[in-house]
């Protein structure tokens, strides 16, 4: 089957059948004139990490910047946020596959964050699909017929928000003008031309989560492009409401101009806990003061984690913004009902920790954590759609307060095993085609996947990169235990004689052992696939 593409436009893939009710001549050329319009800023946007990133690497330490002073000590204010995104005490999360979709609109939470991004497997198939199943969601036939069960949509359904590809991914299966595009252009302009008006006919709209934003300066980029957007759709400006996840070390120190430039569009803010920790050990890979400990003992109560959250929620109280907690990792365990307790036990905690500090909701990813999470919210909110109210001016975050990462110990043998099992678990997933896994009783995503093979890339570089009992972590050491920790993969995962998980083994020392830091694991992923 072929498609009939705008001028300068070519599909490298191939065309199933139903592609083509998505790949529409009208949709593909939003696509091509939102990639012609904007697609030169994104490539500066992302000179510009690189060049920042050199500095980082020289010593530079970050800090609020000097010439937005003004917008930060402001008295303004987002636009007032629409009906259907004013209660979300608690979030659900998963990838666009199609039971998942069905499963997490029915779930009890109030929204449903579809994932195009960390916890999808980016390959052709799973992009195109996962927008058949956003038509078919918001216009509710989506059902499925699978192993003798029967899922469809329920009566009340979580209000659906979509998260597109952050600004570092390319989708390489189209071409305009013989240059790859914006993968993430790509995934909002699909899902806007398909779903926007729809989703205003049912009382909701459209609305999204946008990932891995390192600057102001790309929330601007997104800003312009929602403009763009709703005026060649016909739509009000103002009509799209987005989130934002302050998942980087840097964009941690650009919050209020963040929300300034989206101001007539935003949601507020998500504190995205993994890959802000992933950050952190990127931005800093080279600072020989700086070390992490075992991945399990960085948690929300270290101090830089603790720095950053209270500032998110006051920042976004502040601006009459939503503050969204996020996600632990946790979830249920059906087999051992004492790891279980202790399981559940720790998502309790932590989600009654961001109700009393003041969030209005918190991220699952899991169905069964659903009523669990609603009820610490419940215990604060009461029937308050949302405490926004809540200001913190007890809080007064100082840039050292962002940066005063500890702990540093203990790394242990234990801790570097864990982060190298996980890592080849989750790139054999990914490159079998799951991008969500849940591995060791945790719900992996590239996110957590990032932070396993930056430490391990770390601790080899660091000279605080010492286990317990006194042994130096060294290239030669990790790949000893890469065999060892394959065999244990393979054998934990379902389908463990797939090759992905040999090859993921290969990918993973290749990444961890190398003297160049991939900047993010997923880009050597999606060309082996």
């Amino acid at each position: 089957m072929t498609i009939a593409t705008p001028s300068g436009m070519e599909i490298r893939a191939d065309i199933q059948p139903g592609y083509e009710q998505i790949l529409t001549p009208e949709a593909l050329a939003l696509v091509a004139d939102l990639t012609r319009r904007f697609e030169p800023r994104r490539q500066e946007l992302l000179a510009a990490r690189v060049e920042r990133a050199r500095r980082l690497d020289s010593g530079e330490r970050p800090d609020f910047l000097p010439d937005t002073a003004g917008i930060r000590a402001g008295d303004w204010k987002i636009d007032p946020i629409p009906q259907a995104l004013a209660c979300r005490r608690v979030e659900i999360t998963g990838p666009v596959e199609r039971k998942m979709v069905i499963n997490a609109l029915n779930s009890g939470a109030d929204s449903y964050m579809t994932d195009f991004e960390d916890s999808n497997a980016s390959n052709w198939d799973n992009q195109i699909t996962g927008q058949i199943n956003m038509r078919d969601a918001v216009r509710r036939t989506i059902s499925l017929e699978q192993n003798g069960k029967s899922y469809k949509l329920n009566d009340k359904v979580a209000t659906l928000v979509v998260r597109p590809r952050g600004w570092h991914l390319d989708e390489k299966h189209i071409l305009v003008d013989g240059k790859r595009i914006s993968g993430g252009i790509f995934d909002f302009a699909l899902f806007m031309f398909h779903n926007a008006k729809e989703q205003l006919a049912r009382g909701a709209g459209p609305y999204f989560y946008l990932p891995k934003m390192e600057s102001h300066l790309e929330a601007r980029l997104w800003n312009d492009i929602f403009i763009a957007t709703q005026e060649a759709l016909g739509l009000p400006r103002g009509t799209i409401k987005a989130t934002v996840l302050i998942e980087t070390i840097l964009a941690a120190f650009e919050m209020d101009e963040i929300l300034y430039e989206l101001r007539e569009h935003s949601a507020g803010l998500n504190a995205g806990r993994w890959d802000y920790i992933f950050s952190c050990i990127k931005k800093f890979k080279l600072d020989k003061d700086f070390c992490l400990a075992d991945r399990p003992k960085v948690t929300m109560t270290s101090p830089f984690m603790r720095a950053y959250a209270l500032l998110l929620l006051k920042t976004c109280h502040k601006r009459g913004a939503p503050a969204i907690g996020g996600m632990s990792a946790l979830i249920p365990i059906k087999n051992d009902p004492a790891k279980n307790d202790t399981a559940m036990a720790g998502v309790r905690s932590d989600k009654a920790r961001d109700a009393t500090d003041g969030y209005d909701g918190g991220w699952v990813a899991h169905p069964g954590l659903v009523e669990l999470a609603m009820t610490e919210f419940t215990k604060v909110l009461g029937d308050k759609p949302n405490q926004i109210e809540k200001q913190r001016a007890d809080v007064d975050v100082t840039a050292e307060q962002l940066l005063d990462f500890k702990p540093e110990t203990p790394i242990t043998e234990e801790g570097l095993r864990y982060n190298i099992n996980v890592g080849i678990h989750y790139l054999g997933a990914w490159l079998a085609g799951n991008g969500c896994v849940p591995i060791h009783n945790l719900m992996e995503d590239a996110a957590t996947a990032e932070i396993s093979r930056s430490q391990v890339w770390q601790w080899i570089r660091s000279p605080k990169g010492v286990l317990e009992d006194g042994r130096k972590v060294t290239a030669e050491m990790v790949r000893a235990m890469i065999p060892e920790e394959l065999a244990k993969a393979k054998q934990a995962a379902p389908n463990g004689d797939n090759p992905s998980y040999a090859r993921a083994a290969e990918i993973f020392e290749e990444m961890s052992t190398s003297e160049q830091f991939a900047e993010f694991l997923t880009l050597p992923l999606y060309e082996e696939i």
